[in-house]
């Protein structure tokens, strides 16, 4: 859990110190007075992400070249001092208890899950959406996939930028170098695909408790990969995996292989990789059809809901940093009175619960025991420490 947050210079906070206690806490206040960046901050020690931009820069205080996430995070009986500076132009840098580390560790310390409104993009929205939740999911569970993603994010560049180059055809020499990127690419694609098959099917059985916690009701709730490198047009959908039909690392490397090498004409035409995990999809089903174009507006939010209560189970249960912190992010306001209520029992049991509000009567009188009010990036109302604190 997170004991104490300080902020230099992030979103609208010049300055912001505020301390937490286990249990939830209600930050509330108008939109845009600071209440979603306090929580953005938190957030981004365990994912280095946020959920509502995709740049760094935009998390920096404009006028400021850099922007500081200082937090005491509390596991049992030990307390680490965790530090991130996000600069506007150079790298990142971090510490944990004083000492220099590199950013992708900080996972390795902080845990959260967020619910917030911009999840209903993750059953309405495209593939890109659904593949972040994939991969941020794995890097919580293990933060080694960061290297991997990034790994992964370079090489593709790389092959990218030679397809491009060539126009249309390979140069004299140019086809062993095009080798060695292709096999870089299978190489870190068949593990991401692999993780993301394995983590798929562990999120089956929790997905439909977690839907009926939700809206109450009990529905076919399915999920299946969907592989690019077993499709037939690569300008089409994905090809579901049905039945988490089990592949060896040397089957998936060897169907990628092939597809990459029936596909080489036309990348070679078009410039870009048309197979791999980075054109791969999440099908997520309801009842037997797409939940993508024919759930309703509260069927897609009751499952949204459960895909981020899903992964927060899968953390509590295995988490060696204790359980995640969960963030619900101007959710209650989306939710009617029956949904807010099976929410707010349904995540009763973790150790600490923030949530955002516009107002404070949105919220069950369970999650609002504790309230703090923010206004213009000022906290108005922050909790009395104890003498000698």
């Amino acid at each position: 859990m997170i004991s104490r947050i300080e902020l230099t210079d992030f979103r609208n906070y010049s300055t912001a110190q505020l301390e937490f206690e286990a249990g939830p806490t209600l930050l509330v206040g108008s939109n845009g007075q600071g209440k979603t960046n306090l929580v953005e901050a938190i957030n981004y020690l365990g994912t280095l992400g946020s959920h509502r931009a995709s740049t760094v820069q935009a998390l920096i205080r404009q006028g400021s070249d850099f922007s500081i996430i200082r937090a005491m995070l509390r596991v049992e009986d030990r307390t680490n001092l965790v530090e991130i500076q996000l600069n506007r132009s150079g790298p990142n840098k971090a510490r944990v208890n004083g000492n220099e580390v590199r950013t992708r560790e900080l996972p390795r310390y902080s845990s959260s899950i967020v619910f917030a409104p911009e999840d209903l993009s993750l059953i309405r929205g495209e593939p890109s959406s659904r593949r972040r939740f994939l991969d941020e999911l794995l890097t919580l569970r293990n933060p080694r996939f960061s290297s991997v993603f990034a790994d992964y994010d370079r090489v593709l560049r790389q092959r990218n930028s030679l397809l491009k180059s060539s126009r249309g055809r390979i140069p004299s020499g140019g086809e062993s170098t095009l080798e060695i990127w292709d096999e870089k690419l299978i190489s870190l694609g068949t593990e991401i695909i692999l993780a993301r098959i394995a983590l798929i099917e562990q999120l089956q059985p929790e997905i439909s408790a977690a839907y009926l916690a939700v809206a109450g009701s009990a529905h076919s709730v399915r999920l299946e990969p969907q592989l690019s490198l077993l499709a037939d047009d690569p300008d089409g959908e994905a090809t579901a995996l049905p039945g988490f039909a089990v592949f060896s690392p040397a089957e998936v490397e060897s169907r990628f292989a092939g597809r990459l090498a029936e596909l080489r004409k036309s990348e070679l035409e078009r410039g870009v990789t048309l197979v791999g995990p980075h054109r791969d999809d999440l099908l997520i089903e309801l009842n037997g059809m797409p939940a993508r174009g024919y759930s309703s507006h509260g069927e897609s939010w009751s499952l949204a809901l459960s895909l981020r209560l899903s992964s927060a189970r899968l953390l509590k249960t295995e988490s060696r940093i204790g359980d995640p912190i969960l963030i619900l992010d101007d959710v209650f306001a989306e939710l009617d009175e029956r949904r807010r209520e099976r929410l707010s029992e349904s995540i009763s049991d973790f150790e600490q619960i923030l949530v955002t509000a516009a107002v404070a009567r949105d919220v069950p009188k369970s999650l609002a025991a504790r309230k703090i009010s923010i206004e213009a990036g000022t906290i108005l109302n922050p909790p009395a420490t104890e003498a000698g604190d």
